[in-house]
């Protein structure tokens, strides 16, 4: 048995007539219209507070954001990135054993193979592109400079 009551909007109910006949939200004070005087002291009660609203300071600063600080004419323009290496022999060579992997693979009946045949062929043919391009990846720069921080990418 769950002790969850079984109308849970009656039980709401009872715990704010609860909470209003202790008295609880009856003296909210409004933040919008400070008092020209100072009440008379009388016992500590909690109160509440609303927010104040932040300044418009922009992050923190006690000056404003001037627009004019940003023009179009400061923008960051990266430089153009280095072109591709040229591919070599043995790469391009992986590449199209695994694109014809893929094609077998997919239409067997393209090059007229029965796709029991086929298949076989095409994962031999797939898996071996995928070695030769793992395979000839290098592990180290070939020429670390004379700033080498060990950083890789």
């Amino acid at each position: 048995m769950s002790d969850r009551p079984d109308d849970v909007d009656a039980a709401f109910a009872e715990i704010v007539a609860d909470l209003e006949r202790e008295g609880v939200g009856r003296t909210m004070p409004d933040v919008s219209d400070p008092p020209d005087e100072p009440d008379p002291p009388t016992a500590p009660t909690p109160t509440v507070t609303r927010p104040v609203e932040p300044s418009q300071a922009w992050r923190g600063h006690n000056a404003d954001w001037d627009w004019s600080w940003g023009t179009e004419e400061e923008h960051y323009v990266p430089p153009e990135p280095p072109p591709l290496p040229k591919l070599r022999p043995m790469t391009i060579v992986a590449l199209v054993l695994i694109v014809v992997g893929v094609v077998l693979l997919i239409i067997p009946s393209l090059v007229g193979l029965d796709p029991r045949l086929a298949t076989p062929i095409a994962l031999l043919s797939i898996t071996s592109g995928g070695g030769m391009l793992l395979l000839r990846a290098h592990q180290t720069p070939k020429n670390p400079g004379p700033r080498d921080d060990g950083a890789q990418i």
